[in-house]
């Protein structure tokens, strides 16, 4: 086989993919060529010709896309059939609130998720659903917003000395409301 031969230029489902990638830290999904009306195959064949590097099962990454310090977040996310938020202490340290380091990655799923697969033991997840106002971006990555990991913080009953820093912390950067603040000191025990 020439050289010619032996080289596959990317095509429509490479472009495709690489346009969601974008949007997912340089990921993709088994569900995202679904998505698309694709046959998995494509991401098997993209592996086999180094387009693609696969992470997990299901899951591959874009090598053009550099590794990051939020890789194992995103993943974490894209894990649930890219249901998951990231959530609770995970959240308050990813918004650098507190001095929280929490041991596994919290991330959030909603109710109606029917997870089938064994999650990582890195993760701790939760079931909720949150509301749109609850989840925002932070680096591409679904994150509920500082309030509702302050809150979801109170729900799990975090040291007072944490949730404290993390409001002062929220209330200072802006990331929270006046009456926002009220409710969060109001809800603390």
């Amino acid at each position: 086989m020439d050289f010619l031969h032996s080289f596959v230029m990317p095509g429509r489902w490479y472009t495709a993919l690489f346009e969601i990638a974008t949007g997912q830290n340089g990921y993709i999904t088994t569900d995202d060529v679904r998505d698309l009306g694709g046959p998995l195959q494509v991401l098997v064949d993209m592996h086999r010709h180094g387009q693609l590097d696969r992470v997990a099962h299901g899951l591959y990454r874009f090598p053009a896309f550099p590794s990051g310090p939020f890789d194992e977040l995103m993943q974490a996310t894209l894990w649930p059939r890219r249901l998951g938020v990231i959530s609770h202490d995970s959240a308050l340290d990813l918004w650098d609130l507190c001095d929280v380091n929490p041991a596994r990655i919290h991330v959030t799923v909603p109710r109606a998720a029917r997870i089938r697969r064994v999650p990582s033991s890195t993760y701790e997840v939760h079931v909720r659903d949150l509301d749109a106002s609850d989840v925002t971006r932070f680096e591409g990555i679904p994150v509920v917003t500082a309030v509702r990991a302050i809150l979801d913080g109170i729900e799990r009953h975090l040291d007072r000395r944490l949730i404290d820093q993390a409001i002062d912390a929220a209330r200072r950067r802006g990331l929270i409301a006046r009456q926002e603040f009220a409710g969060l000191n109001a809800a603390a025990p």
